[in-house]
């Protein structure tokens, strides 16, 4: 039967990890799902050098979906080490927390390719080119999204003076499972463990800087990471091509509304597409899978003569979802401004109050079982 002439519960723009994670869940609900998807990117694309922390909220909605990586793709964080620009310091480890891992640095690729598989199999997901007729419409394109615009959905955007640079690199001494990180007046470093000797970079500078690092020999690059990260891991080889992107907060003004055209018919935002976060904490993906969490659970708790579409359910998640969002989008906010300051005064402030927060006990614990989605 043609895809056009079936009938959809759902319809999801977007076919990332949040919009096929979507897709899963609902399907999972007994209900049909027509998922837009692009053609398959071409063989000789580069690699995708992008890695992801994901906590423990966010693995077990993919195990639930028998999703979630092997162990090669998938890194067990046992402890983070963030040094500030100063003699500032502060240490998390799992043990402390009677966890196993903090969080696991997934490799974007092999996630991308479970979830596709797990699509492919599952009868009540359809992949379509077009749009197609449903009561509700899903936006999970990622922070450059059209529909999003298309729907007139403001996004208020507040850009960073900094961009990302993100590569992997190969070690000359064992990463331990630790996640470092440093702040520096330039910019925040944070190497991730991946297997074996291998660590993920994702490095936020300053704008201004970004062409001569993005495009410097090999060599230049290394060294210049091996001095910021004072020789942690020994000598750095990299060992992929670098990719950047620019840095910003932003959240859409409404996450859900009626269809202009079609008073019966509704739409939602979920991941990127509603928010972004900067990423020193690594919490843009869990943020996302939290959100398609949340509307699948309501949608699939709704009474049975209620729509997918019904306004008052997709507005419950959307209070929902924003409440769970301030508190970090404040604190990620927060840390990216005080550390843009490179006043010496500040910089003294700011290392007095890492200390401060390495001995604070309770509130330490808190925050890191905020972060592995425990709370």
């Amino acid at each position: 039967m043609p895809a056009m002439a079936q009938t959809f519960d759902v319809c999801i723009r977007g076919a990332g990890i949040v919009g096929r994670t979507l897709a899963l869940l609902l399907a999972r609900e007994r209900m049909r799902v027509a998922l837009i998807a692009p053609p398959q990117r071409s063989q000789g694309a580069p690699r995708d050098v992008r890695a992801y922390a994901l906590n423990l909220g966010s693995r077990a909605i993919l195990e639930s979906l028998r999703c979630w990586p092997d162990d090669e793709h998938a890194t067990p964080v046992t402890g983070m080490d963030v040094f500030g620009d100063l003699d500032g310091r502060v240490q998390f480890d799992a043990a402390s927390q009677d966890v196993d891992a903090l969080a696991w640095i997934v490799d974007v690729p092999a996630l991308e390719q479970r979830l596709a598989e797990a699509v492919r199999y599952q009868p009540l997901v359809e992949v379509v080119r077009e749009p197609v007729d449903a009561p509700l419409t899903a936006v999970c394109e990622g922070r450059a999204s059209s529909t999003r615009t298309e729907f007139g959905v403001a996004f208020s955007v507040t850009p960073y003076s900094q961009s990302a640079i993100a590569t992997r690199l190969r070690c000359e001494l064992p990463h331990g499972g630790i996640a470092r990180q440093w702040f520096t007046p330039e910019g925040i470093l944070a190497l991730l463990p991946l297997a074996g000797h291998e660590v993920a970079v994702v490095w936020s500078l300053e704008q201004s800087l970004v062409p001569e690092w993005l495009h410097s020999d090999a060599q230049s690059f290394t060294t210049r990471l091996q001095a910021i990260s004072q020789n942690t891991l020994g000598q750095l080889e990299l060992i992929a091509d670098r990719a950047s992107w620019p840095l910003q907060q932003a959240v859409a003004d409404r996450w859900c509304g009626a269809m202009a055209h079609e008073t019966r018919h509704s739409w939602v935002l979920a991941g990127d597409a509603a928010h972004n976060v900067h990423p020193l904490a690594g919490q843009g993906l869990n943020l996302g899978l939290a959100d398609v969490q949340a509307l699948a659970r309501i949608l699939q708790e709704r009474d049975p003569w209620r729509s997918t579409g019904n306004t008052r359910l997709l507005r419950q998640y959307e209070r929902e979802r924003k409440a769970a969002l301030a508190p970090m989008g404040l604190a990620m906010d927060g840390l990216q401004q005080l550390f843009a300051r490179p006043e010496v005064p500040v910089q003294r402030l700011r290392n007095w109050g890492m200390k401060g927060f390495e001995r604070s006990g309770p509130l330490k614990s808190w925050m890191a079982r905020q972060a592995m989605g425990l709370l």
